[in-house]
């Protein structure tokens, strides 16, 4: 079997370029997984790779298909941006964000691809069906977001778009969101099955005029001289007191 063993192969061009170009994803519409977990949970959403790309250290041929793409050490390195490569990656078509019914989490300006990534992880776990990010915020198919991810990107529609303000106004259902103080505590809000949440960015939260498009303001009691949470610990925690309040 042929191994590739050079980064000027216009294949291996190709797959540097879709690990680490937003714009390059967006216009091809593919991405790049790493890992037996991100392949296996891909292959259980029904995605089927594109191209699998294995150094000849794995070997499972259920993990890899009928024909992979062998690569050597070194070109699998220059791939990939994982700190300890697992030695399997693969190509996907990056799945249509469909407009599907059911709770949805809303995300401006969330700019590290791992907090965008662990938000999809929490928002698959608990039962959300839908995610839409403004442009502002970091690319949920970039190899560190589906690292963080750990295949929720896979369970969700997952749309971005234009304009977040017009898409929380078409949301038929309660719209709630978080604000430091001045809410309604998060144990007596009442969360139900098919609402959304709003969440913004690291530093300064959601712009005044997405807070305006909130039904519902709530605030997460903390610890005395506390400021504010990370906003993936944020959206965990919501996200699980929807879901263990509304039974799914």
């Amino acid at each position: 079997m042929t191994v590739l063993t050079s980064k000027d192969n216009p294949k291996v061009k190709r797959w540097i370029r879709l690990a680490s170009d937003a714009r390059y994803r967006r216009s091809e519409k593919r991405a790049l997984i790493e890992g037996p977990h991100l392949l296996s949970a891909a292959r259980q959403h029904g995605i089927h790779p594109l191209a699998v790309l294995a150094t000849e250290d794995v070997t499972d041929p259920a993990l890899l298909g009928e024909r992979p793409v062998m690569l050597g050490k070194g070109v699998f390195r220059a791939i990939v941006e994982a700190d300890t490569p697992q030695g399997v990656a693969a190509e996907i078509a990056i799945p249509a964000g469909k407009k599907v019914d059911g709770a949805a989490v809303f995300l401006e300006g969330v700019q590290d691809p791992a907090n965008v990534g662990a938000i999809m992880r929490s928002a698959a776990a608990f039962g959300i069906a839908r995610v839409v990010l403004d442009q502002a915020c970091a690319d949920p198919w970039s190899p560190r977001a589906l690292r963080a991810g750990m295949g929720g990107q896979f369970a969700l529609s997952i749309l971005e778009t234009k304009d977040l303000g017009a898409e929380i106004e078409a949301f038929k259902g309660t719209v709630a969101c978080t604000v430091p103080r001045g809410g309604i505590a998060l144990a007596d809000a009442p969360l139900d099955r098919s609402m959304a949440w709003l969440f913004g960015a690291e530093g300064h939260g959601l712009s005044d005029e997405i807070i305006r498009r909130a039904d519902l303001k709530v605030t997460i009691p903390m610890a005395a001289g506390t400021e504010s949470l990370n906003v993936a610990a944020t959206a965990a925690i919501c996200l699980y007191q929807r879901f263990s309040r509304s039974g799914g």
